[in-house]
C-alpha cells in the first residue's frame, strides 16, 4: 500500500552523492532544511517515461517554479550516483538536482519502495512529486496503484498549478534547422529577443530530412513547432509572434 506522508517529515537519511570525481555525503537536511523543495521520484534514470517527459519538463518548468517560491527541484531514484550524474549530463537537466538513493532508504521512509523484480529492476521507486517546505511535506502527488507505470499527477505542470495556479507555463517550442541556415538564424534570434525557450534539432546530426518530411509534409527548414502545433519558418514565426506575444 502507497502512503501517503502530507503533513510529515520527509526521512532522514544519508545519500552517497559524487561531485567532482569525489564522494559526498548529502543529508536531507542538506538539501530540505530551512527550503521550499520541489521532489520528484521515478522508477529508474534512462528508462522511457522518465527520459522522454518527467525530466525534460520538470527542466523547463524550474524557472517557473523559482519565480513562485520553490528554492529547489530534486530528482530523486534508486540509482547510484554514477548512472544519475551520467543521466543528467545526457538529459541537459542543469537546472534539476539530481540525487541518487542508492540503497532505497529514502524510497523505504517514504512507504514508496516498490518490487520491480518482474522487470529485472530489483526495488524502485514509486512514481510520485511532492512539495516540501523547510522538511515538511505539504503536498503529495502519488500514481495510482495501477499495474505498469502509471505517469498522471506526478507531471510538473500538475505541480506548477498546485504551486501557483494562475502562472502561465512556458511555450513548448522546439525548432528544427540546419547548420549555416540564414532564415535559421533569424528565427533562433526572434525567439531568443522574445524570451522564449526553445529546443533546437539540427538537420543530419539530430534527424534526417526524412523525419521532418514525414512530420510535416516538407523538408524545408526551419520549421518552428509551438505547442506541437507547426507556425511554419522564420516569416511566419515573426507574424505569429506580433499577433500573439502581443495579445
Amino acid at each position: 500500500m502507497l502512503q501517503n506522508h502530507e503533513g510529515q517529515p520527509v526521512p532522514q537519511v544519508v545519500f552517497k552523492t559524487r561531485q567532482q570525481h569525489e564522494w559526498l555525503d548529502v543529508s536531507s537536511d542538506d538539501i530540505f532544511k530551512g527550503k521550499t523543495v520541489v521532489v520528484f521520484s521515478l522508477p529508474g534514470a534512462f528508462t522511457p517515461t522518465c527520459s522522454s517527459s518527467h525530466v525534460p519538463r520538470y527542466n523547463q518548468l524550474t524557472p517557473a517554479l523559482k519565480q513562485q517560491g520553490v528554492d529547489e527541484v530534486v530528482c530523486i531514484s534508486v540509482n547510484d550516483a554514477f548512472v544519475m550524474n551520467q543521466w543528467q549530463h545526457e538529459q541537459h537537466a542543469e537546472r534539476i538536482r539530481f540525487i541518487p538513493d542508492g540503497n532505497g532508504d529514502f524510497s523505504r521512509g517514504m512507504g514508496m519502495l516498490v518490487e520491480k523484480q518482474d522487470l529485472g529492476f530489483g526495488e524502485r521507486s514509486w512514481r510520485y512529486s511532492m512539495l516540501v517546505k523547510d522538511g515538511i511535506i505539504e503536498k503529495i502527488f502519488i500514481e495510482p496503484d495501477l499495474p505498469g507505470d502509471p505517469f498522471e499527477v506526478s507531471d510538473a505542470d500538475t505541480m506548477l498549478h498546485y504551486v501557483a495556479p494562475e502562472a502561465e507555463p512556458p511555450l513548448d517550442v522546439t525548432v528544427f534547422s540546419r547548420e549555416g541556415c540564414p532564415f535559421c538564424v533569424r528565427a533562433k534570434g526572434l525567439l531568443r529577443d522574445a524570451g522564449i525557450e526553445f529546443d533546437e534539432l539540427v538537420l543530419n546530426r539530430d534527424f534526417a530530412e526524412s523525419t521532418i518530411r514525414a512530420v510535416s509534409g516538407k523538408s524545408t527548414v526551419p520549421q518552428i513547432f509551438i505547442k506541437g502545433e507547426l507556425i511554419g519558418g522564420a516569416e511566419e514565426l515573426e507574424s505569429w509572434m506580433s499577433t500573439s506575444i502581443a495579445a
